[in-house]
């Protein structure tokens, strides 16, 4: 953008609408999760293969397009937030994404205001599970009460696949992820919503708090909860946890964190790098570890569903799946082990079997290029997440719904 554009630009922000407040406190705003599944777990399955892909192949997140079969909205799972653009702000229904950082609205949704403001740039993101192709623009953008940022750089997308449910995305994952978005500076990154509540004062510290109730019934209905600028002590026990981001391979352009997987206190899966992730859906594992589960558990594969099933008299026997991460561990009780059992049938299952919510990642450990495991909604449903920019790292606690047995 050139100079003289930059200042008229923000001649028009400085004098229009009301001016953003500070806040020296974290704000806490509603997330509305939805669920569908048009076509049982063959959709839900893909998403997280090709989410999985996505992370593993850079070249699949530069291009304008991806050839994934689209059956369903993005993560079957999907978790929305009320965001206002412009002044006087339109207020769109926004994905709530963990895994990606640009902020983006459909074309034909967009109602630009007096202070909008086309850069001209062209953008665009593929995903896992769809794409955006668009145009820059900077406008103001409101995630919650005392929320506001101004010129924040945002895609007007044209063309777009997938999420259908949704206005849009906001993501929430690490700056790095929008290098390479923008067509005509592809070394540039884009301010994340976070990056700009922090540049611009707003909040006082580049840290999200994500919180998730276990999902039982399919009507939309407020699930969940994002806090802006730090943690909500009420929503969690005790003290939150951290553990250092990873900064190599694939987990490390992400919400990447180390860790040993253990079942019943036997390991299957050594010490090792993997990622937490809202985009996705389920718990995936290395092929090797996955194998040893099955084993220890005596599950045997559902071809129609394409879970892992117990029989109910092997319910009691199950026992936790440990994650130790940090110096802390976050165990998996048998019952957030298996598929919430009200929703069998929304995935083709039968109403009275018992489906594990552990899949395989389809890559054995440590093979190059690829993070060995990844932690979806069903491991953040019963934990509370906060992801640190600031101090690069993740933490974890405990929380009412970690030892329910909803499921």
């Amino acid at each position: 953008m050139f100079p003289a554009a930059l200042l008229t630009l923000l001649l028009v922000f400085s004098i229009t609408g009301s001016p953003v407040k500070a806040s020296n406190f974290p704000i806490s705003v509603p997330l509305t999760s939805r669920l569908h599944f048009s076509n049982g777990t063959d959709n839900l399955l893909e998403h997280d293969r090709t989410h999985v892909m996505a992370l593993r192949d850079p070249s699949m997140r530069s291009q304008s397009s991806v050839n994934v079969p689209l059956t369903n909205d993005y993560g079957n799972y999907g978790h929305s937030l009320a965001v206002g653009i412009g002044n006087p702000p339109t207020t769109y229904n926004l994905l709530l994404d963990s895994g990606s950082a640009n902020t983006w609205v459909r074309a034909s949704k967009y109602v630009a205001t007096g202070p909008s403001f086309c850069t001209g740039q062209f953008v665009g993101l593929a995903y896992a599970s769809g794409f955006f192709y668009g145009t820059e623009w900077l406008d103001y953008v409101t995630v919650g009460p005392e929320l506001t940022v101004i010129l924040q750089s945002i895609g007007v997308a044209d063309e777009t696949s997938g999420f259908r449910s949704y206005d849009g995305i906001i993501g929430i994952g690490p700056i790095a992820l929008t290098v390479g978005t923008l067509q005509d500076l592809p070394k540039e990154p884009i301010p994340t919503v976070t990056d700009s509540l922090v540049g611009q004062g707003t909040i006082s510290e580049n840290v999200v708090g994500i919180f998730f109730e276990p999902y039982t019934s399919p009507p939309s209905e407020v699930t969940g909860q994002i806090t802006f600028g730090g943690t909500d002590p009420t929503k969690y026990n005790g003290n939150i946890e951290y553990a250092p981001t990873v900064n190599t391979g694939r987990s490390g352009k992400f919400w990447g964190v180390n860790s040993r997987i253990t079942y019943d206190n036997k390991e299957i899966l050594g010490f090792t790098a993997g990622f937490v992730d809202s985009g996705a859906t389920l718990i995936k594992i290395a092929t090797d570890a996955y194998q040893k589960y099955q084993f220890l558990t005596g599950a045997v594969y559902d071809r129609a569903v394409k879970l892992l099933t117990i029989p109910e008299d092997k319910y009691g026997t199950l026992h936790n799946l440990d994650f130790h991460i940090g110096e802390q561990i976050y165990s998996l009780t048998p019952n957030a082990q298996i598929w919430p059992r009200s929703l069998n049938t929304m995935i083709g299952g039968k109403e009275d079997s018992i489906y594990l919510i552990v899949t395989n990642r389809g890559t054995y450990s440590g093979q190059e290029g690829c993070s060995d495991f990844s932690l979806g909604y069903v491991f953040m449903q019963r934990f509370y997440v906060a992801y640190d920019s600031t101090n690069s790292r993740v933490g974890f606690a405990t929380t009412a719904f970690t030892d329910a047995i909803t499921n």
